[in-house]
C-alpha cells in the first residue's frame, strides 16, 4: 500500500529557534522553517520534520544517525563547536564517547538542545 508513498520521519523539541540553530549551524544541515516547523532536508533526500511541544519530553532513544566517513574526525569536529557526547560505561564507549563495536558501526551519541539523542556512526 504505502511502497510508493513518499515518507518522512519527525520528532518534537520545546524550542524552535534552539533547534533550528543547532541542526542549521552547529551540525550544518539543511533546514527549512514553514509555519514554526523545521525540515531537516538530508543528504540522498531524505527529510525530517522537528516540531514544537510546549510539553516536550526527550526521546530515550536515537532519533536521527548521521553516516560519516571517519568518525574520530567528526566527534572532533562536534566537540570543537560545542557538542557533548554521551558516556556509556555499559557500552564501553572510548575518552571520545566512541564505541568500538566489532559486532556493529562505530557510533557515538550526543543530545540536541531538547534532550533527543542523535548519533554519528562510520560503518565498517
Amino acid at each position: 500500500m504505502f511502497k510508493d508513498a513518499p515518507a518522512f520521519s519527525s520528532f518534537s523539541v520545546n524550542d524552535i529557534a534552539a533547534a533550528k540553530a543547532f541542526y542549521a549551524d552547529t551540525l550544518g544541515v539543511t533546514v527549512s522553517e514553514q509555519m514554526g516547523r523545521l525540515m531537516l532536508l538530508l543528504a540522498g533526500g531524505g527529510q525530517v520534520m522537528i516540531y514544537a511541544r510546549p510539553d516536550h519530553a526527550p526521546a530515550a532513544f536515537t532519533v536521527l544517525n548521521f553516516h560519516v566517513a571517519d568518525i574520530g574526525q567528526a566527534v572532533a569536529e562536534l566537540t570543537r563547536r560545542g557538542v557533548t557526547f554521551e558516556h556509556y560505561p555499559e557500552l564501553k564507549t572510548d575518552a571520545q564517547g566512541i564505541v568500538h563495536d566489532k559486532r556493529g558501526p562505530y557510533i557515538a551519541w550526543f543530545k540536541d538542545p531538547a534532550g533527543n539523542i542523535v548519533s554519528v556512526l562510520e560503518a565498517r
